[in-house]
């Protein structure tokens, strides 16, 4: 009898054994899996069970948490949804994540281990902390500026410092309420058919995610290839590029807008947006040397990330010389995002050098101890010192003088350079108004911000949109409440 009792309890100690060896297997090498199998609705149930962390705006909020009641407990609110989403994205039960939403998940979420009060505590306790905030870097009266000054048009505006690459407005027109996606149900089917459909596609964002061709203001980055090739020595000196100026290989003639631009020097150019003298000088500078400098300005980089990932601007590397003059003027296949010519005009004003543009200051723990902080980085080395110094005066005098004289402040420099990009078969399309420039507050050792704005109006007559008329307007006053900010900020200090 004992015999078999043996044998019984040897068996058993067997079968638990394999048990346990089972429930190990399931729980480690099988758990990815089992997480990620969608009709595990633990995930879900789990994800939701608790509310998300916020982003934070001038200290203050502008996400927020309800209680729907249901399974999938808390959803997502914002306050001015419109106005901050194309900072925040959307964090939808059912249509996922976007921008900081998607970018800073494991944060806001609480499943990021940085929150955890010892290494590995989540992976231990299978649990997650209570949701952390992303402290961002925008200025919510700079915000709302841009927001107003577009008033629904299509169009972004892209406003960073250049000292630092802090991104300090983000606006993409026409906007939407993140929050009509938040929960689950038919309205937010109906919301997310609604907002897909529309011909503006608002969730679009224009600011990160859409390229444009950036037409005369390109010209700055052309300028600087110039002088840093030494095509151009003398700024005020005349060039020896005719007008009517003939493409390359072909009898097209490239127009002007502006008048005097024959022979007309460097200065005059920038300063009167000269087609002819642009076009001439990207062809003297040539092909390689013009990628090489454009590319120093950040055009063709796939893996730039704000966190949010920022479409790739371009600037093709392989081009005949009638397709390379029209280049050098934001023409042919040439294409910017409002970011991109944000960090041209910030690399003018900042010395050459463009630091890493970045949206978010810090992420902290639900009770506000900061647990990551975002470094300032030296992004590329666009131009010269030397360069960029008189690319400044440049622009001032675009703006003293010439095309950019809306974007005059009293008592402030400030720098600019307006762009009116064809687009379409023959140009026949609304042209695109582009406007970017940077400002210097009186007493101030450094510009305080450099800003780009595109305005895309399909309702107005081609006649009457311009980077000057449209789009420059729009920058002053961004750049006038950036100078505001800074001077309040230092009688603060």
């Amino acid at each position: 009898m004992i015999r078999y009792i043996r044998r019984a309890a040897g068996l058993c100690l067997v079968l638990l054994a394999a048990l346990l060896v089972n429930a190990g297997r399931v729980m480690v090498v099988e758990a990815g899996s089992l997480d990620d199998n969608p009709a595990n609705r633990r995930i879900a149930i789990g994800r939701y069970a608790q509310p998300r962390g916020e982003i934070v705006v001038d200290g203050r909020p502008v996400t927020g948490s309800r209680d729907s009641g249901q399974q999938l407990r808390w959803e997502r609110t914002y306050r001015q949804g419109p106005l901050y989403a194309p900072v925040t994205g959307y964090a939808s039960q059912t249509y996922g994540t976007t921008l900081l939403e998607h970018a800073e998940d494991a944060v806001l979420a609480g499943t990021d281990p940085v929150l955890a009060p010892l290494p590995l505590w989540n992976d231990l306790t299978r649990g997650r902390q209570p949701g952390g905030d992303v402290i961002t870097t925008i200025r919510g009266s700079m915000q709302e500026k841009a927001y107003r000054g577009l008033a629904g048009r299509r169009g972004a505006v892209v406003a960073v410092e250049p000292s630092s690459g802090r991104i300090l407005t983000l606006v993409s027109s026409p906007s939407y309420d993140p929050g009509v996606l938040s929960g689950t149900g038919g309205k937010v089917g109906e919301a997310w058919k609604r907002l897909n459909s529309s011909r503006g596609r608002p969730m679009l964002n224009r600011a990160l995610r859409q390229t444009y061709p950036p037409g005369s203001a390109f010209k700055v980055v052309t300028a600087a290839a110039a002088l840093d090739a030494g095509v151009v020595r003398d700024v005020d000196a005349p060039t020896d590029i005719p007008d009517p100026f003939v493409l390359p290989g072909t009898r097209q003639v490239l127009p002007n807008e502006a008048e005097g631009c024959g022979g007309a020097s460097l200065a005059y150019a920038v300063r009167w947006s000269c087609n002819t003298v642009m076009a001439g000088l990207g062809v003297k500078v040539g092909l390689t040397e013009m990628v090489d400098a454009v590319e120093r300005f950040g055009f063709n980089d796939t893996g730039l990330r704000v966190p949010s990932w920022v479409a790739e601007s371009r600037f093709d590397r392989e081009m005949s010389p009638d397709q390379l003059a029209l280049s050098s003027i934001g023409q042919f296949d040439t294409a910017a995002t409002p970011l991109q010519m944000a960090m041209v005009a910030a690399a003018v004003a900042n010395d050459g050098e463009i630091a890493r543009p970045y949206l978010v200051d810090r992420t902290t723990t639900s009770g506000g101890t900061t647990v990551e902080r975002t470094a300032r980085r030296s992004y590329r080395q666009a131009m010269t010192p030397s360069t960029a110094l008189r690319l400044q005066e440049l622009m001032v005098r675009a703006v003293e003088e010439g095309t950019g004289t809306n974007a005059a402040i009293p008592g402030a420099r400030v720098g600019g350079k307006t762009g009116t990009a064809q687009h379409g078969f023959g140009n026949t399309g609304t042209p695109y108004a582009w406007f970017i420039a940077w400002a210097q507050g009186p007493g101030s050792a450094r510009p305080a911000v450099a800003v780009a704005v595109v305005v895309e109006d399909a309702e107005a007559a081609r006649t009457d949109i311009s980077g000057g008329g449209n789009a420059a307007p729009i920058a002053r006053t961004v750049m006038e409440e950036a100078l505001r900010l800074e001077a309040a900020e230092r009688r603060g200090g």
